[in-house]
Order: structure tokens, then sequence, then C-alpha cells
């Protein structure tokens, strides 16, 4: 079936109000019963002379012949012919309530949601390197003095290595140090999994990305960068809406840090 014979079966139920199998539309057409093809809640919408011609290119539309079948050139023609209310807003033709301006009206984002929203990785690198370890404070697994031996000072060093790197963006050994340091197990870092989830965005690993910021938020619940992260892989993996909701919840949280 045609790209216009499925244009017509859409007219046809569009016009009827309810599903008519082809076949019995273009009975009642050639009977030339057009009345009883109407839905009756179209009734003074249109003139009978335009029903008539959007019930006849229908029926065109669904000749069993592709030949017999109107181009898509022509049919824009005649639908456009029979267009009257071009300036009047699509709302207002469907009778739909107009969204009020607080409803559609954008989403106030940080420069972090900015940059997720662009896919700037540059900047976001910018964003974590100014911001450091300072939102692990209270999160971050506290040492304790059993555990400084010469393992944790070699997983320590492996994070400092690790963040060299990534200041250098040299992101490969950035990923390398950081899952040697994750791997050691000694202590958990949201920062850590923050920084290996942007390296590993800047090597066209969007979901292996997408894990670490998740593991962030694992580790941090309420870590608006975790978010900001998650929503900016979701973009970078094609999944729009889902990435527009992990935004807007990351934007709300950040708000919401501020305020207290």
């Amino acid at each position: 079936e045609s790209v216009v014979y499925s244009f017509g079966t859409l007219l046809l139920d569009l016009l009827s109000g309810k599903h008519i199998p082809p076949s019995h539309a273009l009975d009642l057409i050639r009977g030339k019963n057009y009345l009883m093809l109407m839905d009756s809640a179209l009734e003074g919408h249109f003139s009978k002379d335009d029903g008539t011609e959007l019930v006849r290119l229908a029926s065109r539309c669904l000749q069993y012949e592709a030949r017999e079948r109107p181009n898509a050139k022509s049919l824009v023609e005649t639908l456009t012919s029979l267009q009257k209310e071009t300036e009047v807003p699509s709302h207002v033709l469907m009778s739909l309530k107009q969204e009020t301006e607080s409803s559609t009206k954008p989403l106030s984002l940080t420069p972090f949601g900015e940059s997720c929203l662009r896919l700037d990785l540059t900047a976001i690198h910018a964003i974590l390197e100014k911001t450091g370890y300072k939102d692990d404070e209270g999160v971050a697994n506290e040492l304790s003095f059993q555990l400084w031996t010469s393992q944790m000072q070699e997983t320590l060093n492996l994070k400092k290595h690790g963040d060299t790197a990534f200041r250098a963006k040299d992101f490969v050994t950035a990923i390398d140090c950081y899952t040697k340091f994750i791997d050691g197990g000694t202590m958990l870092s949201p920062t850590v999994y923050a920084r290996r989830c942007l390296s590993y965005l800047m090597n066209d690993m969007p979901q292996e990305a997408l894990g670490d910021a998740m593991q962030a938020q694992v580790v941090s619940p309420e870590w608006p960068t975790a978010f900001y992260l998650q929503a900016t892989c979701l973009f970078s993996l094609g999944m729009e809406n889902d990435a527009q909701e992990t935004l807007k919840d990351g934007t709300n949280i950040e708000a919401k840090k501020h305020k207290n």
C-alpha cells in the first residue's frame, strides 16, 4: 500500500469518525451515499460542496490501481484549495485550550544545564575541573587510620594520576586510572564517577558514560551533577525525552539546594 492509499484511509476515518473498510466506503461513494459516510459532529464545519470534494478525494486515494490514485503534489493542491482559515491558530480550530504562559515557560537552566543541553563536553570538563572534589565532602567514604597502608597510598596515587590526565584532557589515561581506583574498592567518590563519565563521553562511549552517571547518583542521590551528566548521556544516545526530563530533575534539585 502506498502513502497516498494510507492517506486515503486516514482521511476516510477522519470524515466518518469511525473505521470503515475502504471497499465498503467506495461502494457508498459510488452510490452517492455521502451522508452515510460523514460524521454528524462535522456538520456545519464546512460546506456540502467541500465535504463532497473531500469524500471524492478519499475515494481517489483508495483506488485499487496505483496509477488511478492522485500523486502527492495534486493532493496538496486540492487540500490547499479547500483550506479556508489559514490564519486561525491550530488550537482554535481543534477547540483545544491554549497552554498558559507558565506551562510553556522554558526551564531556567544553570550554566551546567545549558552545557548539557548543547552537548558542550568542553564546557562540562571546565565545570568539573573547577568544582574539583568539594561535592564529595560528607559523601565519599572516610578513610580510617587502619586503611593508611601502602595499598591505600597506591589507590590515592591512581586518583591523582587520573586527575592529572583529566586536567590535561588525556581522557584515555584518565579512564584507565579512574577505573583502577574504582576497582580498588577502598573509597567511593561520586566525583570520580563523574569524571570517568565525561572521559567516556569524550571517547564516544555514551552507554558506559551513562552507567557512571547513574552510579554517581547511587553514591550521592541528591547531587545535581549526576543528573546533568545522565541528561548529557541520554542526549548523546538520542533519547531526547528522557534527557529533557532528567535535565529538569537536575535543575530542580540544584534550585532546591541553593534555596536551602
